[in-house]
């Protein structure tokens, strides 16, 4: 199972024990692994149980593979990164219990079936393209009543923030920084709101949380980029 694990994966994982400076886990669907004290939280750590206990789920980031020993760090896990794994493993909860809503004991083998060729969500987001999809694997009549529970359900608008710092000492400083963010953001959903002091606040919601993200990243780069042209401070402050 471990050859499904990539470097620098974010999962989902239970703490198994705790041996020392070593925390054991077990990896959701993909065997165990290890996390060294040091990658648990950044400084120094008075109470290692207040971050780590067995039984507890925690989200990680894989940091290393070697045969069939996986390294994983829970301080390196961006908020970002984990809210969206977490809304992703909501979002196939909710889509497995409507399969059982329809198919009763078949959904064991039918999700099966699904899944060696697919994510629940990423197949649920085909769905929405080509409903004919779902037949390949339900009847009509299943398929039928599957699709037409999913159209009763609206999903909630996901938003990423990033704070940032825009600055420029020239005496048009305040004319550049309004350039660089209006045409960073041009032809994007992102709203500016000003903060204080050269800090804004960059905005950006939608129903497709990796559409967004990449969209966040594309603006964010393009003001870095804009910014260094025009001799003018950067900074991301949060996300």
């Amino acid at each position: 199972m471990n050859n499904e694990i990539e470097l620098d994966q974010i999962v989902l994982c239970t703490v198994d024990k705790i041996v020392g400076t070593t925390i054991f886990v077990k990896i959701d669907g993909n065997g165990e692994g290890t996390i060294t004290t040091s990658e648990i939280a950044p400084g120094r750590i008075r109470n290692l149980r207040d971050y780590v206990i067995p039984g507890k789920k925690i989200v990680c980031k894989v940091l290393s593979i070697k045969g069939d020993k996986i390294h994983l760090s829970l301080r390196r896990v961006k908020q970002n990164e984990k809210k969206e794994l977490l809304e992703l493993i909501s979002k196939d909860k909710s889509y497995k219990a409507i399969f059982k809503t329809v198919l009763k004991d078949k959904t064991e083998k039918t999700l099966e079936e699904i899944e060696k060729n697919y994510s629940l969500s990423k197949f649920l987001d085909l769905i929405k393209e080509d409903r004919k999809i779902l037949e390949k694997f339900l009847s009509k009549s299943d398929s039928e009543k599957i699709l037409k529970i999913l159209d009763t359900k609206k999903e909630k608008q996901k938003e990423i923030k990033n704070i940032i710092n825009l600055s420029n000492d020239s005496s048009q400083g305040i004319k550049i920084v309004k350039n660089i963010l209006e045409n960073s953001i041009k032809n994007s959903k992102c709203h500016v709101s000003y903060i204080a002091a050269g800090k804004y606040r960059l905005s950006i919601t939608g129903n497709d949380f990796k559409n967004i993200k990449n969209n966040m990243n594309k603006i964010i780069e393009d003001i870095e980029k804009s910014a260094k042209k025009q001799n003018s401070h950067f900074e991301i402050l949060k996300n």
